[in-house]
């Protein structure tokens, strides 16, 4: 028998990333990988991202974080993620800036006076090719060697490559629409110069201040937004002059507006959350966990 049944979780979204919330503070539990899976699947609670909240390990923040993808491997950093806890917490507390802690490092979180929406602080993105990381050293990582198709020809190619809390490969294309990424994601996101797989991305440049960015995502598949990787993108496009450091990104499932703060590099994510419904997680939701 699985310690997560009956354990009651909070499904919300940030613009159509599904997002499941299981705060275990008061009683915590270990979560296994198929018992994160056997939750996602269909006829369970489905989701991209499941956040898991422990009690503080740092002074000063609400939780430390754990975050499982759909296929039960674990994130490092989940913007839309991020929103949706802050937005709980702050509910819950009465407070409008909260910090939490992930595997990544400590996350800022500030409720915006506009109704639902949430600005987090993903902190310092990081360039360096061990850091992000890659199997092999890239002096310049705006533009790595990585191509699929016909050496002459092909149908990506020299992609930005950063972490910002997860690795993220941005190919840059004329139009997002025109590509499957469905198809070129899996392959891709398991490149062997991923030690670690990848998010991966196409990004459209619409103008000095707008991206349009379609992703698949890590452990999850093609996503309707996913948060770090519209920073990704964003600092990507400013550090190869493609953009300012503030622009608007639109994502299958609507914009997010991502600054690339010059003064401390920090990347701040703003957009909005979406709650969906309350619910426990029952014996059938997590059988699948308990027979594996």
């Amino acid at each position: 028998m699985s310690a997560l049944q009956n354990r009651p979780f909070t499904k919300m979204n940030g613009l159509g990333n599904e997002i499941v919330v299981l705060d275990l503070r008061t009683a915590p539990v270990p979560v296994t990988a198929a018992e994160a899976r056997a939750i996602a699947r269909p006829g369970a609670v489905p989701f991209d991202q499941l956040m898991t909240l422990y009690p503080p390990k740092t002074a000063g923040t609400e939780a430390f974080v754990r975050i499982f993808n759909s296929d039960g491997s674990e994130a490092g950093a989940c913007g839309n993620g991020m929103r949706c806890i802050a937005a709980l917490a702050a509910k819950a507390t009465g407070r409008n800036t909260l910090a939490f802690e992930t595997p990544a490092g400590v996350v800022g979180c500030e409720i915006e006076s506009l109704p639902g929406k949430v600005t987090v602080d993903m902190g310092p993105p990081r360039f360096r090719w061990d850091e992000i990381p890659l199997a092999e050293e890239f002096r310049d990582t705006r533009a790595i060697e990585l191509q699929i198709g016909p050496i002459d020809k092909p149908v990506l190619h020299s992609p930005s490559a950063v972490s910002v809390g997860n690795p993220h490969a941005i190919f840059w294309v004329d139009d997002v629409a025109a590509y499957d990424l469905a198809r070129f994601g899996p392959m891709l996101e398991n490149h062997p110069i991923f030690p670690e797989r990848a998010n991966i991305s196409l990004a459209q440049v619409a103008g000095k201040d707008h991206l349009i960015v379609k992703t698949w995502e890590r452990g999850a598949g093609l996503t309707r937004a996913c948060g770090s990787a519209a920073c990704a993108a964003a600092v990507a496009a400013a550090r190869t002059k493609r953009t300012g450091r503030k622009v608007r990104v639109t994502l299958p499932g609507g914009d997010l507006e991502i600054e690339w703060r010059e003064r401390d590099d920090h990347v701040l994510m703003t957009g909005p959350v979406e709650f969906e419904f309350e619910g426990t997680l029952s014996p059938a939701m997590l059988s699948e966990a308990s027979a594996a």
